[in-house]
């Protein structure tokens, strides 16, 4: 099984939640014959994050949303402009082993969406702490959180209620390292939001466009 993970920007006056709703249905014919499951969407201004899992080949954004061409704007930086840009799984609590056992067994569970981000000089240390918070604790947290990055912008998709239980495996570390303080030492890793009369946030919670 493989998670993917995607970022995509609204054209200019694109109405992206009802073009997206519009194309459901068909949405829902190409998980199927993809053999794609938990296919989630979330906003946030112009930006779209996009999350689903493959159970067989990996499947590209475009095949399963097609009609989101008029919505969305081109992205340079390849050969030809690209419509979704993968994100980088950089941190999740638990990988997939099995289909059983990333099987969803918590009725009405939700897709959750939060962005951050990472100041570009503090970059490396944050994946470092990650990867050793990781592999030293693996099942520490929602089994299905993941932090995907593209540039320096982090997605943290999770699902609420958290399911939270032994991973099925060991980590590849057998230190201790991962520091108790861990929100002291993670801070300075981070460019705020500033929400207007609110305080300031690491992690802004994001808008569920669409699931399937």
């Amino acid at each position: 099984m493989q998670r993917s993970l995607y970022r995509a920007q609204c054209r200019g006056g694109a109405d992206a939640e009802y073009d997206f709703h519009s194309s459901l249905p068909k949405l829902q014919v190409s998980m199927e014959q993809a053999r794609v499951t938990n296919l989630s969407l979330f906003r946030q201004g112009n930006q779209l994050f996009l999350y689903y899992e493959c159970h067989g080949e990996e499947i590209a954004p475009e095949l399963l949303l097609p009609d989101a061409e008029a919505c969305l704007a081109p992205w340079p930086g390849a050969d030809a402009p690209r419509l979704w840009v993968p994100m980088l799984d950089i941190f999740h609590y638990q990988q997939p082993v099995s289909g059983e056992h990333w099987a969803r067994t918590t009725p009405g569970s939700t897709p959750f969406g939060r962005l951050a981000r990472l100041k570009p000089e503090h970059a490396a240390r944050y994946i470092f702490y990650h990867y050793q918070y990781q592999e030293e604790r693996p099942g520490d947290g929602d089994k299905y959180g993941i932090i995907a990055l593209h540039e320096n912008l982090m997605f943290f998709y999770s699902e609420r209620p958290a399911t939270v239980e032994p991973a099925p495996y060991q980590g590849k570390l057998a230190t201790s390292h991962t520091p108790a303080n861990w929100g002291e030492v993670m801070h300075p890793h981070f460019i705020m939001w500033n929400k207007p009369g609110e305080r300031e946030l690491i992690w802004l919670e994001i808008q569920l466009v669409l699931q399937a």
